[in-house]
């Protein structure tokens, strides 16, 4: 059994903030990450954030994923497990974790869960035909690997992940055939919607994708249009010859290994499905158990990285660690998120975090 003052399991922008606050502290870190590189959703991503200087913004993701990744370096008191994947966590916070064909036992005095989030996807005939991807997975073949998805893509999906990735396809030089949303309008920032309409892409509102088709891979799409009740409406079907689908329609939260400890856990819409309880200091219903986050609910990365810093410190706070002017830091990262969640854009967010247990008016 290996013992440790704190185990994060995810290594990206929430479990690496949350890390930096508990290693300056002086507590004893080990970060679990099943991939083989730190630095989560920000790896692939091309394209420069918005937001404060605080969050690194008009800083491009892969770019604030080296910086997250270079303050950890040098510190004795941090371990990085990659390509390792806890594979279990119970509620006296003893962790399972596979590496490198072997299995070892971790016990935390405090646990941090900062999972992220994994794709949804679609139902639909033919939806498991080659070509057809997660719009993750298209970030990773091009902008990790080099590899284009496709001659040819059609986008289903027009929130920010959809919206940004469609750009990022047309700059690899893949054409973008058309962008479906069922939706009225689209999810995302309209300043991203309007730059894929000045480069020609057809953005089809009320529409979703009824069946792909194609012998060994994918050669063409039929899309129909929804009514206001989200039903197909008939004679609307049209076809769009691709040989690339990339999906884009949300995010759920990696929520197995807290429901497998008995964390309560909640089903919240607004943050994307099934979330922990959890106390204003980011604690679940299994005490010195934390979460911070898409695993929470899902946001931009911006936000993940402030709610791991202050999950960080409350894990420093909770087992009698100092820092530096540690209620200063405290009030300033909270400030930090009510500033991100402001707006309508926030609206949702705020009325799912009432729903978990924080206090958000």
């Amino acid at each position: 059994m290996i013992n440790r003052d704190l185990v994060i399991v995810g290594g990206g922008p929430a479990g690496l903030s949350a890390a930096k606050i508990a290693i300056d502290a002086g507590m004893k870190v080990t970060i679990v990450e099943r991939f083989n590189q730190l630095g989560g959703q920000l790896i692939k991503q091309t394209h420069k954030f918005f937001g404060s200087q605080l969050q690194y913004a008009k800083t491009r993701g892969f770019d604030i994923a080296n910086i997250l990744i270079d303050d950890l370096a040098g510190y004795d008191n941090l371990e990085i497990l990659l390509d390792a994947t806890c594979v279990a966590m119970y509620p006296d916070k003893v962790l399972t974790i596979y590496q490198n064909n072997k299995y070892m036992k971790y016990k935390a005095k405090s646990v941090i869960i900062a999972t992220g989030a994994s794709e949804k996807f679609l139902a639909f005939e033919n939806n498991d035909l080659p070509g057809i991807y997660g719009a993750g997975a298209v970030q990773t073949l091009m902008n990790i690997y080099g590899i284009k998805p496709g001659k040819e893509v059609v986008m289903i999906g027009s929130g920010n992940i959809g919206l940004i990735v469609s750009y990022q396809l047309i700059q690899a030089g893949v054409k973008v055939k058309a962008l479906v949303e069922a939706a009225s309008k689209v999810g995302g920032y309209l300043v991203h919607a309007a730059k894929l309409k000045r480069l020609g892409v057809d953005i089809l509102l009320n529409t979703t994708v009824k069946k792909a088709i194609g012998k060994e891979k994918l050669e063409k799409v039929v899309t129909v249009k929804l009514d206001d009740n989200w039903q197909e409406i008939a004679n609307t079907e049209k076809e769009i010859k691709t040989d690339a689908l990339c999906i884009s329609v949300g995010l759920s939260p990696l929520h197995q290994l807290m429901s497998m400890a008995g964390a309560k856990m909640l089903d919240v819409s607004e943050l994307g499905g099934y979330v922990p309880k959890k106390s204003c200091d980011y604690e679940t219903t299994i005490p010195n158990v934390y979460a911070c986050g898409d695993v929470t609910g899902i946001e931009e990365a911006s936000s993940a990285m402030v709610e791991g810093k202050i999950t960080g410190l409350m894990a420093v706070k909770h087992l009698g660690f100092k820092l530096d002017n540690m209620e200063k830091l405290e009030a300033d990262l909270n400030d930090q998120l009510c500033i991100l969640r402001q707006g309508p854009c926030g609206e949702k967010i705020r009325c799912g975090l009432k729903k978990v247990g924080e206090i958000y008016d």
